[in-house]
C-alpha cells in the first residue's frame, strides 16, 4: 500500500501483509512505478481488494535485483515547484525476469487470481509495422515466438500463449490493459494479439476476440529519469538509501475505457481515474497537446542548447512558440473531450513544463522519434491541411526533428540519436548534397511519413523552408523569424 514516509523509515523490513496479486504488469520501469502502481495502491487503500501487482521485465534483471533487495518497496518523490514530497509504495509483490525463466511468466499468466495484464513497454514492444499498422511478421522475436511457444520473447507472445493456456485450463481470459502513449492503444494490442493468435491457432484467435477485453487508456504524468542527485536528495532528506526510487510531477491523469472481463478491476476511480465509454478524444488531446508540444520542445530546445524542458520554457521565445502552436495549429484539430477545456488544459501544460524541479531532459523526450512523429505531429499537420490551414510551427517541429537526426548540433558536436532507425535517418541526411535532398530523402521513408502527406507540395515546401532556416540561421533566430517577423 502507499504510505507517507517518516524519518528514517526503513526499506529493509518486509511488509507484514500484502494483498494477493491480481495484476501482472509488463514493463516495471519508472513510469509504471510512478503512475500505475500508485493509482492501484490508492484504489486498494480506499476500497480494498486483492490487486497486488506482479511485474515482468522483458529484458534485464536490473530493476528486479534493485527492488528485491528492499522487498519491492520503493520511494516515489513528487517534485513540486517549492519542495519534494516522499511516499513509500509497496504494492509490487515480486518481479519476474522473462529471459531468465519464461515458463514462470507463462505460469503467472495462467493463475486464476490474475485478472488484468497491463503493459508499459513503449512503442517498440508491440512489434507492429507502422507501414501496415499490423503485426511485424519479419520481427526476429515474433518469428522466434511462433517457433518456440514455450519460451516467448515478446509481450505479444506471452499474451497469446498465456491466453492459450487459460483457454486450455477452462479459465476466463484476462483483460489486457495497454498504458503506453499510442493512439487507440487497446485496439492496437488487440490487433497484434489476434494476428499472432491466428497464426498459432485460428480457433484461439476466435476465442480471444469474443471473450477477452482490451480497453484503451490515456495516461499522463511526467516522470523524468531518476538521477544520482535524486537519490542523494532522498538520503539527505529522509535518511533512506533507495536506488529504486522514482521521481514525478504532481499532476496525473488516467482515462480508462470501462470495458473489463466480468467488469473486474480495482476501484481506480476512487484514486481519481476517469472511467469512460471512449478515450479517443482524451487520447487525441494528450497526444497532440502534450506529446506534440513536448516533441517540439525536445528537438528545437535541444538544438538551441537547452538540456531540459524547464530550461527551454524559461526562454520566452519557446513559451510564445507553444502558445501559438496550441491555439492556431493543434486545438483546432481536436474534438473537445467531455468535461475538458482545451485552452485551460494547454495553459496547465505550460505551467507543468515550467516546473523547475522537473529535470526532464530534451534528449530523453527526443528518443525514438521515428516511432512517435506520426502520432504526435504528422496527424495534426494532415488535419490542418485538410481544413485548408497551413501549419508552419508544426512543420518547423518536423524540420527540427530532421535537423536533430542528422546527428550534429549547431556547434558541430555529435548528437547521440537514440532511435531504432537512427542509422537510416542519418544516412539520408549525410548522403544528400543539398538540404532539399535531405528533406526529400527523409520524407520518402514511408514507415514514418504517409506518402499522401509527404507528397503534399505545401507540406514539403514548409518543412524545407524551415529546415534550411535552421541550418542557415540557427534555431532561435528561426523561431524569432516565425513568431515576430
Amino acid at each position: 500500500m502507499e504510505v507517507s514516509l517518516r524519518e528514517n523509515s526503513p526499506l529493509t523490513s518486509p511488509p507484514t501483509e500484502r494483498p494477493k496479486a491480481g495484476i501482472l504488469h509488463f514493463g516495471p520501469g519508472a513510469f509504471f512505478r510512478a503512475f500505475n502502481a500508485i493509482y492501484t495502491a490508492e484504489a486498494m487503500a480506499h476500497s480494498g481488494g486483492n490487486w497486488g501487482i506482479r511485474a515482468v521485465s522483458l529484458r534485464s534483471a536490473g530493476i528486479r535485483d534493485t527492488l528485491a533487495a528492499q522487498h519491492y518497496i520503493y520511494t516515489a518523490a513528487m517534485l513540486m515547484p517549492d519542495g519534494i514530497e516522499y511516499t513509500q509504495v509497496d504494492v509490487i509483490d515480486s518481479i519476474l525476469v522473462a529471459p531468465e525463466n519464461p515458463q514462470a511468466v507463462l505460469a503467472a499468466l495462467c493463475e486464476a487470481n490474475i485478472r488484468i495484464v497491463s503493459l508499459t513497454i513503449t512503442e517498440k514492444g508491440y512489434c507492429f509495422d507502422p507501414a501496415t499498422n499490423g503485426l511485424d511478421h519479419n520481427n526476429p522475436d515474433i518469428m522466434h515466438d511462433l517457433d518456440h511457444p514455450e519460451t516467448p520473447r515478446t509481450a505479444i507472445g506471452f499474451l497469446v500463449y498465456g491466453l492459450a493456456q487459460r483457454r486450455a485450463a477452462g479459465l476466463p481470459p484476462f483483460t489486457v490493459l495497454s498504458c503506453d502513449n499510442l493512439p487507440s492503444n487497446g485496439a492496437l494490442v488487440r490487433r497484434m494479439v489476434l494476428e499472432l493468435a491466428h497464426a498459432v491457432d485460428p480457433s484461439l484467435a476466435d476465442w480471444i476476440g469474443a471473450e477477452a477485453r482490451f480497453p484503451s487508456t490515456m495516461v499522463d504524468r511526467i516522470t523524468p529519469a531518476t538521477t544520482a542527485r535524486d537519490i542523494e536528495n532522498l538520503r539527505q532528506a529522509i535518511g533512506i538509501d533507495d536506488s529504486g526510487c522514482v521521481v514525478h510531477e504532481p499532476f496525473r491523469q488516467w482515462v480508462i475505457e470501462d470495458d473489463f472481463v466480468k467488469d473486474d478491476h480495482p476501484n481506480w476511480a476512487a484514486a481519481g481515474a476517469q472511467m469512460v465509454t471512449s478515450v479517443d478524444a482524451f487520447e487525441l488531446m494528450k497526444l497532440r497537446c502534450l506529446n506534440g508540444s513536448h516533441s517540439t520542445l525536445a528537438y528545437l530546445g535541444y538544438l538551441a542548447g537547452y538540456k531540459t524542458i524547464a530550461a527551454a520554457m524559461c526562454d520566452t521565445r519557446f513559451a510564445d512558440l507553444l502558445t501559438r502552436l496550441w491555439a492556431r495549429e493543434i486545438i483546432p484539430t481536436i474534438p473537445t473531450p467531455e468535461g475538458e477545456d482545451l485552452h485551460a488544459y494547454c495553459h496547465a501544460l505550460q505551467e507543468r513544463y515550467k516546473n523547475p524541479s522537473i529535470h526532464h531532459k530534451t534528449s530523453q523526450i527526443a528518443m525514438d522519434g521515428s516511432q512517435k512523429l506520426p502520432q504526435r505531429l504528422l496527424g495534426a499537420i494532415s488535419d490542418n491541411l485538410k481544413m485548408g490551414n497551413s501549419a508552419p510551427l508544426l512543420c518547423l517541429a518536423v524540420a527540427g526533428w530532421m535537423r536533430y537526426v542528422g546527428g550534429t548540433d549547431e556547434l558541430g558536436q555529435e548528437i547521440d540519436v537514440q532511435d531504432p532507425m537512427a542509422q537510416q535517418l542519418r544516412n539520408a541526411v549525410i548522403k544528400s548534397t543539398r538540404p532539399e535532398e535531405a528533406v526529400q530523402a527523409l520524407l520518402g521513408i514511408e514507415a514514418i511519413f504517409d506518402p499522401e502527406l509527404a507528397q503534399n507540395p505545401k507540406f514539403e515546401a514548409s518543412v524545407t523552408t524551415a529546415y534550411i532556416s535552421l541550418l542557415e540561421h540557427g534555431t532561435l533566430k528561426t523561431i524569432e523569424r516565425e513568431l515576430y517577423a
